[in-house]
């Protein structure tokens, strides 16, 4: 199983998608607060559709208890600032990988915590500013349920 963090999420309908998506492959979600919606806001549970009963979502007060939840796992950040592509990194069953709200991405704070190797982004033609959250979410996690044999999945 994987984590997913939102950190401060913004935009119901990303994280109601990302709630539907978490359910399909898997992995645990956490929302890190402040959020900028209530939980029960109907875009959230029309994006979700029926998922939110099927996931397992977690919220926290802030990231430094996100993380201390989170014990021993590897964390990675994505973001437009990595280094690294998410393809080249080797990701094992347990690894999180953490997202920034819509509007701003990931502060420059938490990227430095994670350190440059474990800050990934995702390839895109060169001019373009990001992916959708809930697009960029399914990426990485595809991608490391894809590397670790669709453990789980028919």
């Amino acid at each position: 199983m994987f984590s997913l963090i939102l950190f401060e999420p913004e935009i119901p309908p990303n994280t109601g998608n990302i709630i539907r998506l978490c359910a399909n492959v898997g992995a645990r979600l956490h929302l890190v607060h402040p959020l900028g919606f209530d939980l029960d806001e109907p875009r959230l549970r029309r994006a979700g559709l029926d998922y939110r009963a099927l996931a397992c979502i977690e919220e926290h007060a802030d990231l430094a208890s996100c993380l201390a939840r989170l014990g021993a796992a590897r964390v990675f950040a994505l973001s437009t600032k990595g280094r690294r592509r998410v393809h080249d990194q080797r990701f094992e069953a347990g690894d999180a990988f953490l997202l920034g709200p819509e509007t701003r991405g990931l502060p420059d704070w938490v990227l430095e915590e994670r350190g440059a190797e474990a800050v990934l982004r995702l390839p895109m033609r060169e001019g373009n500013r990001s992916l959708n959250l809930s697009n960029a979410a399914a990426v990485v996690l595809y991608e490391a349920w894809r590397q670790t044999g669709f453990s789980g999945g028919i």
